[in-house]
């Protein structure tokens, strides 16, 4: 098996991305990873020497600036990328406030999913993702892709547009307050011992089911009577009654796909990557690692530090899975909806829990509440118009502004103009709009 590794996040990832396939996987496996970073590319072959030192007989690891190096022959490729995230949002909050002081203009606006600024985010990420497909079909053209790359419903729509079989992870709706976990605390019982549903769109999830593991009690009526005591705080407790079904994981990021609320505002400092120190740190760890190795005391606890880090979803789990043809449950996976979630098209974006079964999935069906269906709709179709804008498709991109009910209330000619300037400001990284005309949507 090869995996490959494609984007600026995988460095922060590698320690788990290496033990989920060596230890836990019990792969033996060619990792390739692109770095053009020479500094980089030394810090992390000398880090995975050391973990290859235990990794299954046949396992390697090789670390390149050659991209169709990195890609020939891969079965899974995992993104995890980005176009100078932060500093082009800042750029984007910067341009949408208003004008004069104490007016705020379009600020609300500055999101990384929805509205304008996940519009712009995406346009991004398609200047990224399409030269990455274009080799991909060169190099691997039958390879299985694994997106963590936000916004992660679009991203995994642009590698399906381009014919890939493309499955995405975003941020868990498992863990922290607003997740599953809270949740399990407000109702003081442990997570191993329910079973939840949850199910929507990738970044805007409901509980859709939850039980005792037996499947005898039913917890759902008494998460959604504290929800409704306010609990959750108000958003959860409005959105409840609005749409019947209550939200789990992020209310910010719920938010952001939804218009504009009185009462709240997207997170001004959304968190992209690593920050320097955090960063300042893995490296600090690595080399650690890398020159004690992990026979030494320091050595362990570098190790032991760098794997607290790992995210809940675990990437290399799930292509394991896809690849050898394994049993696998997962929570929170996105990927063509098919016939997972009754109500939206099979073409449609989702977030749900994935079964498979020797490799195939296995249909989990889930209703969503009627209240619930239309704007989830609405939010499917203008990722997919933003999936395709991003390939330089200008109706999309106008269609996308046309429909996206983060916008509803906001005069839509005008942000036609707005997106417009806003893409001239980016003309340095959004080539493919260069000209005026459509670009490919190969």
């Amino acid at each position: 098996m090869k995996f490959a590794l494609i984007g600026q996040e995988i460095p922060a990832l590698l320690p788990s991305l290496l033990t989920d396939l060596f230890f836990a996987g019990q792969a033996a496996a060619e990792l390739t990873m692109e770095e053009k970073n020479p500094a980089m590319a030394e810090v992390l072959n000398r880090y995975a020497a050391v973990i290859l030192e235990r990794a299954p007989e046949g396992s390697c690891f090789t670390v390149s600036p050659d991209r169709e190096k990195v890609l020939r022959g891969a079965d899974c490729v995992i993104y995890a990328g980005d176009l100078l995230a932060a500093s082009r949002f800042r750029q984007d909050q910067e341009a949408l406030s208003g004008a004069e002081e104490g007016d705020e203009g379009l600020s609300d606006q500055a999101r990384v999913n929805g509205g304008i600024g996940g519009l712009m985010h995406t346009l991004r990420q398609g200047e990224m993702i399409l030269p990455l497909c274009r080799a991909m079909r060169d190099c691997c053209p039958k390879a299985i892709v694994i997106t963590l790359g936000q916004p992660v419903a679009r991203t995994v729509e642009m590698f399906s547009l381009q014919g890939f079989r493309c499955y995405g992870l975003g941020h868990s709706a498992l863990r922290g307050p607003g997740g599953l976990e809270g949740v399990c605390r407000a109702l003081k019982v442990e997570m191993k011992t329910v079973s939840a549903g949850i199910a929507g769109l990738p970044g805007f999830a409901f509980l859709l089911s939850l039980k005792s593991a037996d499947g005898k009690l039913d917890l759902l009526p008494k998460v959604h009577r504290l929800a409704e005591e306010g609990v959750f705080g108000r958003l959860a407790k409005r959105w409840l009654r609005d749409f019947g079904a209550f939200a789990i994981g992020s209310a910010p990021e719920h938010a952001e796909f939804m218009a504009a609320q009185e009462d709240f505002a997207p997170d001004p400092r959304p968190a992209f990557s690593e920050s320097v120190e955090r960063r300042k740190e893995r490296i600090l760890w690595m080399n650690t690692v890398g020159q004690n190795g992990q026979g030494d005391p320091e050595g362990q606890m570098a190790q032991m530090l760098l794997l607290s880090r790992a995210p809940v979803q675990r990437p290399v789990q799930l292509a394991l899975a896809l690849v050898r043809g394994e049993d696998l449950l997962m929570h929170g996976v996105a990927r063509r909806n098919d016939s997972a979630l009754a109500g939206l098209p099979r073409v449609s974006v989702i977030e749900a829990p994935l079964q498979l079964e020797k490799g195939r999935e296995v249909p989990l069906r889930w209703p969503l509440p009627d209240g619930l269906r239309g704007l989830c709709l609405d939010i499917d179709e203008a990722n997919r118009l933003a999936a395709r804008a991003a390939f330089g498709d200008r109706t999309s991109l106008r269609e996308c502004i046309e429909l996206d009910p983060a916008l509803d209330g906001l005069d839509r000619l005008y942000l036609q103009d707005v997106v417009d300037r806003m893409i001239g400001m980016h003309s340095d990284i959004l080539t493919i709009y260069d000209d005026g005309k459509d670009g490919e949507d190969d």
